[in-house]
């Protein structure tokens, strides 16, 4: 462990502590707001349809505009974008509140939805590229990129187990409106900390990189990144199935109020095996990784179909954790070798956003399988999606020559972009 925490402490002084503390909190609304606002307009309307649909709008505005705000932030630089980003998005959570208190109509609750979702500013995806660029920047190997793209996995892994916690507990002592109103703080506040950071400027603008009389021309991406997209929606489908079948298991089982318990058990387990890949030996390269992953994420969820009892659940479920992590470690860790570092904002985000995409969609699907035939339907539906991260895992070719040079130009980069799509 002396190794572990030798390697983390390097990551740490390539930005300072402040910087991972205002990136948690920062992207920390972005867990609480899909389930605060459908908490808050069930409560607020009585209606889970129109909850439903608020929440769907929110998790298809994020999904549709998360690449673009990477896209401008690779453009124009992070600290612009961020910052308008980030007051957007308060400004849409407060109104969302308002309107849902005031009782407004379904359409007018839903276009604040798209609109709150569509204007997340995209911490977590713009924090991995900033500490990447830093580690770059300090000439660090790859050992030291992978442990700063494990911590920054770690963060996203609590603030997801955080943020629905901080949800419930306020809905249970005081009202949903409280938790989505500190979202709306913590998105202004700490929003703006991680846009006005010294460290913002380590990622330069690829306007900046550009003749200022030719407009910058779009780089390749590599065929293999639309692969590692499609590998991380499966995820995000496999996070909604499990949660649909959690949640169906405790209510089978007369115990609603463990669902989020289990749920959290599941994403502290994670956050703990991503932390833990820094003891992965450097030979073990990153393609043999997400085939790893990939067949502990089938082994692993397996058990799931058979699952009967709470205490089965918690131990099912906790192990099934240990592979989560590791898997989109991996694969945000393929992406930053491959892609174009003018993209590399645009690409992390696109991750996200496919995780947060095959979630709403998955969770949608296996809720009414779930309804209709049993927990095991939903659980069912997380087997199926491992199987075909495995599959996408083994028909890609996503090898990264070993000792290959570190982007130091954008010559250099589409070079390695060709490299990548002949590989």
């Amino acid at each position: 462990m002396t190794a572990v925490t030798t390697t983390y402490r390097r990551v740490l002084a390539l930005s300072g502590p402040l910087l991972p503390v205002v990136s948690f909190l920062g992207r920390l609304p972005t867990a609480m707001c899909q389930l605060g606002s459908v908490l808050l307009v069930a409560e607020t309307s009585g209606s889970l349809t129109t909850a439903g649909l608020v929440g769907g709008a929110l998790a298809a505005g994020q999904t549709v505009a998360g690449p673009l705000i990477g896209r401008l932030a690779d453009r124009h630089g992070q600290r612009p974008v961020v910052l308008i980003a980030c007051w957007v998005n308060a400004l849409a959570v407060a109104a969302l509140v308002t309107a849902a208190l005031a009782r407004t109509a379904t359409p007018p609750l839903a276009l604040l939805g798209l609109l709150a979702g569509a204007s997340v500013p995209q911490i977590g995806p713009l924090a991995r590229t900033r500490l990447v660029a830093l580690a770059h920047r300090a000439r660090a190997d790859d050992r030291l990129v992978s442990a700063a793209l494990s911590l920054e996995g770690t963060l996203d892994e609590v603030s997801f187990v955080l943020g629905p916690a901080l949800v419930g507990l306020a809905a249970t002592l005081v009202h949903p409106a409280v938790a989505l109103g500190l979202a709306a703080v913590l998105l202004a506040v700490c929003g703006s900390a991680f846009a006005l950071h010294p460290t913002a400027v380590a990622v330069r603008p690829a306007a900046d990189r550009a003749p200022r009389t030719a407009r910058p021309a779009r780089t390749r991406m590599p065929r293999a990144v639309h692969a590692m997209r499609v590998s991380t929606a499966l995820q995000g489908a496999m996070f909604g199935a499990c949660q649909a079948g959690i949640t169906a298991l405790t209510e089978r089982l007369h115990q609603p109020a463990q669902a989020g318990l289990v749920y959290a058990a599941m994403g502290v387990m994670s956050a703990v095996a991503g932390l833990s890949l820094a003891l992965v030996p450097a030979r073990i390269g990153l393609p043999a990784r997400w085939r790893a992953a990939a067949v502990a994420l089938i082994v692993l969820s397996v058990p799931l179909l058979f699952v009967r009892s709470m205490g089965a659940l918690y131990l099912v479920v906790v192990v099934l954790g240990v592979a989560f992590a590791p898997h989109l470690i991996t694969l945000f860790g393929l992406t930053e070798r491959l892609v174009p570092a003018t993209r590399l904002a645009e690409s992390m985000a696109f991750l996200t956003s496919a995780v947060v995409g095959g979630q709403a969609v998955a969770l949608a699907l296996s809720g009414r399988l779930a309804d209709t035939h049993g927990p095991s339907a939903a659980f069912a539906v997380a087997v199926g999606a491992a199987v075909l991260v495995l599959v996408v895992a083994l028909i890609t070719r996503a090898g990264h020559r070993p000792g290959a040079p570190v982007r130091v130009s954008p010559a250099g980069e589409e070079a390695a972009a060709d490299r990548a799509q002949t590989s």
